[in-house]
């Protein structure tokens, strides 16, 4: 991503960034104390302003809620004054930093970072950083938490305030993971530092400082339904009323559409929502949008992004392709339903960038045509994809055929129209 270029009204100083924690003044660099002494305007949380001595004389400036709309003004109201920003720990970890950054572009910083909250809790639990998962909760729904439950792993919450320790062992007990183990740290590196202990299944400790991180050791209960990380969540796992792209032809789906981080998906008749929330649960930064005309089917699909990890699913209720007007153009697109519905893959097939993937899955004669015809103007891959299950029959054991699916996927080139070359590829 390009840096972003300053605004008009960008201070005629560098901002100084200095990252504080619960040691407070005590804590910092001398580099990061004449930052603060020598600045004339001071903004921050007021419990960060509340931990500087009087011989940081510049004017204090509580940050406003929300914060991050304040941000260019507060900029460019003290524009012509050596501005210092306090931030918790690192600024650049889930801090102001990013924000500001944002604003001024990197060259307007100057930035004094401080062990953050989560580099603390490594070194008192004895876990390697690198080997941690970081999970913050601050201003984001817990929900989004269970896409990182597997057995074994060591997870580390950012809480948002003191009530977060109990939603976490909530969400753990009913996510199946109610035997995890769960360590609260507060007030790390400060005087005041403190560790409270248990099972998520029985945890009954108070709220206590708000101020504190979670350590998760998760540990699955015997009958919890096991998740995996790749494409091709057991079919158990949502909530559906028939009207669900079962476990083997997703995990096809999902190969062909391969999701990459930050992309974003359409997928336009969405069912259950598998197909969408596979493509979120690839990486934390994938975004997608499912477009479907039941407001039943679109409830549920909202229940079960939330029961597996993201939440942040975006979910259009009404008929395609009229609901796709306005969406954000799209990296990938699985049409999974209403595939004969007037003009609906030529507004996807136009909606999609160069480079994009789209994919589309059909089980009847007259949708498989279609897609004939398309594969023969676009090029791309047309597969048929069966599976049989093993089923009892009388005393022994034979197969049951499903449905077999037909499948176009195709990778728009630059310039593609209505007679491409059939060369390209998914």
């Amino acid at each position: 991503m390009s840096p972003v270029p300053p605004p008009a009204a960008a201070p005629l100083h560098p901002v100084s960034v200095v990252g504080i924690g619960a040691d407070g003044w005590p804590g910092l660099s001398g580099a990061a104390r004449e930052a603060l002494g020598t600045a004339e305007v001071l903004i921050g949380g007021a419990r960060q302003l509340d931990l500087l001595p009087p011989e940081c004389a510049g004017a204090r400036v509580a940050w406003p809620s929300p914060l991050r709309p304040a941000v260019p003004r507060l900029l460019a109201e003290h524009r012509e004054r050596r501005i210092a920003v306090l931030a918790s720990g690192d600024p650049m970890f889930y801090g102001i930093g990013r924000a500001l950054a944002e604003e001024l572009g990197p060259e307007g910083l100057r930035v004094f970072p401080h062990p953050s909250s989560v580099s603390y809790a490594c070194a008192r639990l004895g876990w390697p950083l690198e080997d941690t998962e970081v999970v913050t909760l601050v201003g984001r729904p817990a929900a989004r938490l269970a896409a990182s439950l597997y057995a074994g792993r060591r997870l580390l919450v950012l809480s948002a305030d003191a009530s977060t320790p109990a939603a976490v062992a909530a969400l753990l007990t009913a996510r199946g993971f109610g035997p995890s183990r769960l360590r609260v740290l507060e007030q790390l590196g400060g005087e005041d530092e403190g560790c409270a202990e248990g099972i998520a299944a029985r945890w009954t400790h108070p709220p206590g400082d708000r101020l504190n991180v979670v350590a998760i050791e998760c540990r699955p209960s015997a009958d919890a339904l096991r998740l995996g990380a790749v494409p091709g969540l057991p079919d158990e796992a949502y909530e559906h009323d028939g009207q669900l792209t079962k476990r083997h032809v997703r995990a096809a789906t999902l190969g062909a559409l391969a999701p990459a981080p930050g992309e974003l998906l359409w997928d336009v008749g969405g069912g259950s929502g598998s197909i969408a929330i596979e493509w979120l649960r690839a990486h934390p930064s994938c975004r997608a949008v499912s477009v479907e005309r039941d407001p039943v089917r679109a409830e549920r699909i909202g229940r079960n992004a939330e029961r597996l990890g993201v939440p942040g699913l975006t979910v259009v209720t009404g008929p395609a392709p009229a609901s796709l007007a306005g969406l954000p153009v799209p990296d990938a697109v699985f049409v999974g339903g209403g595939l004969t519905a007037p003009g609906l893959l030529d507004a996807c097939w136009e909606a999609l960038r160069p480079g994009g993937r789209l994919v589309a899955n059909t089980v009847t004669l007259e949708s498989e045509a279609l897609l004939a015809e398309r594969h023969k103007a676009y090029g791309g891959d047309l597969v048929r994809l069966a599976v049989a299950h093993a089923v009892p029959v009388g005393g022994f054991t034979g197969w049951r055929q499903a449905m077999p699916v037909t499948q176009w996927s195709v990778v728009k080139s630059s310039g593609s129209g209505a007679h491409s070359d059939k060369g390209d590829r998914s």
